[in-house]
Formats: structure tokens, sequence, C-alpha cells
């Protein structure tokens, strides 16, 4: 057996020995109240980042490029995965978290300026990334560096991905739509691990967010203001 394999079973005895009791009201039902879409990327750490450990919280979906969109014979629609806890679950919230440095929005960015050889299932993914940075991409500053462009682009697909979840019909019109970006890489003010709301509802004006939401005033950042 692979010593990584070992070791995360030793690592899932000690969460059996803590967790046991905790999913005694759980092993029924769930009804999480968010879910969240985050990228695949190992440093996103989709419950640690919240400092959240209770079972039933938070409905998790991760993909490369924290997409809300899924490919179909009849053409794209909202992830089953991210759709399901939003038409059965009664989870009121949904979260597109964006990182800094990501790796699928670099590749897509890439794949715009002079074009990718990926194997087919990630040219897939990119194929559900790239349509929707394209303006994002001719909308850069001029003077802007390659990582630059790169976190900017991040804040541009959370806002395309929340977009989609406001403008589609089977996500209830009730549902929260906000949109983040997790900053490892030092790029937000704050400190490394620190998540910042870019978007929330389809608004994504920083003044006018922080009038909106005084709470979180000091969480409230954006890297471009297109």
């Amino acid at each position: 057996m692979h010593e990584m394999v070992v070791e995360l079973l030793a690592g899932n005895a000690e969460h059996a020995r803590t967790f046991e009791a905790r999913f005694d009201d759980l092993q029924e039902a769930q009804h999480p109240g968010v879910v969240t879409v985050c990228c695949s990327d190992s440093r996103v750490l989709q419950d640690r980042m919240w400092n959240h450990d209770d079972p039933g919280g938070i409905f998790t979906c991760g993909n490369i490029g924290n997409r809300v969109v899924q490919s179909t014979a009849s053409g794209e629609v909202v992830s089953g995965d991210v759709l399901y806890p939003l038409a059965y679950l009664d989870t009121s919230v949904a979260l597109v978290v964006g990182h800094t440095g990501c790796g699928a929005i670099t590749a897509a960015y890439d794949d715009l300026i002079h074009g990718v050889d990926a194997p087919p299932g990630v040219e897939h993914c990119l194929g559900l990334l790239t349509p929707r940075l394209e303006a994002g991409v001719e909308a850069l500053p001029s003077d802007v560096d390659r990582p630059g462009a790169i976190n900017r682009l991040v804040e541009y697909n959370v806002d395309r991905q929340v977009d989609i979840l406001r403008a589609n019909d089977d996500v209830p019109s009730s549902v929260d739509v906000v949109g983040c970006v997790y900053d490892f890489q030092d790029v937000y003010p704050g400190r490394r691990g620190e998540i910042h709301v870019v978007n929330v509802g389809g608004e994504r004006r920083v003044e006018s967010l922080r009038a909106q939401h005084p709470t979180i005033e000091d969480r409230i950042h954006r890297l471009w203001e297109y």
C-alpha cells in the first residue's frame, strides 16, 4: 500500500474518533446553509478556509476554475452538484470562491493568447472557461504584468460564475449569490489565507459593497473595477 494512503487512513482514524458523535443528528438527512463552489487546487481547503469542521453545514463543490456550469447534449446548464443543494436541500447561499494564482485561469489565459495543447478532459474544462474570459482578456490594462493579469481574471471569472447563477431559472430567486477570492499569495491586503469578497448579488463596486455591507467592509476588496 502506498505510504500516502496509509498516512491518510491514519488521519481518518483520528477523524472518526473525534467526529463520531457529530453525526448523531445527520445520519438521515442534511440541510446545509451554503454551497461553496471552489477550485479543486490542493491549496484551497474548502472547509478549513472557513475554520469550519462540523458536518452538515457546507455543501462543497470543487473543479478546476470554480465553474458553476457543465456541458450537456442540449447545451450548458448549471452543474448538478451546485444546483442540487439549492433545489432540494433548502440551501440559501451560493458562494463562488476563486483563488489567487489559479492554474485553470492561467491555462485559459494562455489558451486565449496563443493556444495550449492539453489532454481532452482538461481541454473540455478550459472550453467552459475561455469563452467567458475572452472579453476580460481584451479589457485588461495595457501595463499589467502576467501575474496581475491572471489575478484580475480570477476576479473576472468569479463575476461570470455569479452572473450565471443569478440568471439561471433553475436557481431559486431567494438564493443569495456571493463571489470571493481566497488569497495565499499576498495579492490582497491582510493575511495569507484570508477570503476577500468581490461580488455580492452582481454588485462589484467596492464603494457600494462596503456601504451595503458595513459589517464586512474590511474584507471587501477588488484588484479590478472594470
